[in-house]
């Protein structure tokens, strides 16, 4: 039996107890103590009543008499209800009780140890990997390609080639490429030069300069008796081992003709930056190069590989220990050490939020007891301070008794005077 029904017939009885007192003492009015209980019984019954009269008209015509002033909730329905939501809106939950309340609440502090823990207990793991697989399943790479070629044309178009020119020219002065550039060119030389059939073409190549030189008198014959006494071979041999002298010389640093050379190249390195038809030469083939470059499906490509590379590093529980729980634990705690700013954030956007949709507060509430009709609202107020109710008819029935008893004994006192 539920608290609402035992109070209910508990004021029941309080009646009934008091109607039969009453009438139990009616023909007897001899006694003082008779006409004490009489008075107290008649008293008690008439407060009941009248409380249960009170009470009832809250609610409801008692005995379904159409009574002026009674059934008050049914028939100030919109103006308790329209009440009810005024002070919940202005005043219970008013717009600065609830942003003053959201300023105090620390959500870092109250998620970040709850989640930390999950973390490193491992009871978040399975869940935490299912969320970014299907995160990363989820990504429409076909949707990013457009963006991401985009953003790669617009980064190598702004890029300075004098700036990279500049960088390079630094660089290879630093690491002394001038002179590594002309030790390899040397010994790619010395290299070529020793060779048997370089020989050769150097005495054939000597052999025809020679006769081709168109000369007079003292020139012409000695020019013809070098031939006469020159073979393309022993020339040849001559041509080589001077050229191989030559390059043996450069290749001793200190050598004043190496020196001038490294100079040189150093100088044409340096100058790189500034030489404007290099630099122009250079754009006009990027540019060329970008409009000309087909990037949809290298982009394409690159990002189907990195999804499928994640989704198998995945599956991977080393790799998932070692990278994606070290990587939200980072994560979370850049989060701590940024916390004052992060709830403010987040406590500005609920405020935010909430100025923006308080009065939905009170449109819900409103619309909720709209759907009610007034039976349902009458029963559920009744549920919910029904014992309360109830104990008003039983105190008035009792306060009643008592109250007949004491004006009785007044009454009787000054029958006595």
């Amino acid at each position: 039996m539920s608290m609402k029904t035992k109070s209910k017939k508990l004021a029941v009885y309080s009646l009934i107890i008091m109607g039969i007192g009453y009438i139990a003492t009616a023909p007897f009015d001899d006694s003082i103590w008779i006409r004490l209980l009489q008075g107290g019984f008649e008293a008690g019954l008439v407060g009941g009543l009248a409380d249960w009269f009170a009470v009832t008209a809250l609610f409801r015509h008692p005995l379904g008499l159409p009574i002026p002033h009674t059934a008050l909730l049914p028939n100030n329905r919109k103006r308790v209800t329209n009440g009810l939501v005024t002070v919940l809106k202005n005043d219970w939950l008013s717009k600065e009780s609830i942003q003053d309340k959201i300023k105090d609440i620390s959500f870092t502090d109250k998620l970040l140890p709850t989640i930390t823990e999950l973390i490193t207990k491992g009871s978040l793991k399975a869940g935490l990997v299912k969320a970014v697989k299907k995160l990363v399943s989820n990504i429409e790479i076909e949707k990013m390609v457009p963006f991401i070629k985009t953003q790669i044309v617009l980064t190598l178009s702004n890029i300075e080639v004098k700036k990279i020119l500049q960088m390079i020219s630094s660089k290879l002065v630093n690491e002394n490429f001038d002179e590594k550039v002309l030790d390899h060119v040397l010994k790619k030389a010395d290299n070529w030069l020793r060779q048997e059939d370089t020989k050769e073409k150097l005495g054939s190549v000597s052999m025809n300069v020679i006769n081709r030189i168109e000369a007079d008198g003292m020139l012409k014959f000695a020019l013809r008796s070098i031939e006469s006494l020159l073979s393309e071979e022993k020339l040849g041999n001559i041509v080589q081992n001077l050229l191989l002298s030559g390059v043996r010389s450069l290749q001793h640093k200190g050598q004043p003709n190496r020196e001038a050379l490294v100079k040189y190249i150093r100088k044409e390195i340096e100058a790189m930056n500034d030489n404007e038809q290099l630099i122009e030469g250079i754009d006009k083939w990027k540019n060329q190069l970008l409009s000309e470059w087909d990037l949809d499906n290298t982009v394409l490509e690159a990002l189907q590989k990195l999804q499928d590379n994640i989704l198998l590093q995945l599956d991977d529980e080393e790799f998932v220990d070692t990278y994606l729980m070290p990587l939200c634990l980072h994560f979370l705690g850049m989060i701590q050490k940024n916390s004052v700013t992060i709830d403010k954030w987040i406590q500005t956007q609920i405020s935010i939020l909430i100025e923006k949709n308080h009065s939905k507060i009170g449109d819900l509430v409103q619309e909720n007891l709209d759907k009610l009709d007034n039976e349902t609202m009458i029963d559920m107020i009744e549920n919910n301070i029904g014992k309360d109710l109830q104990w008003i008819r039983v105190n008035g029935a009792i306060c009643g008794f008592i109250i007949g008893i004491i004006l009785t004994g007044i009454h009787y006192l000054i029958g006595l005077i």
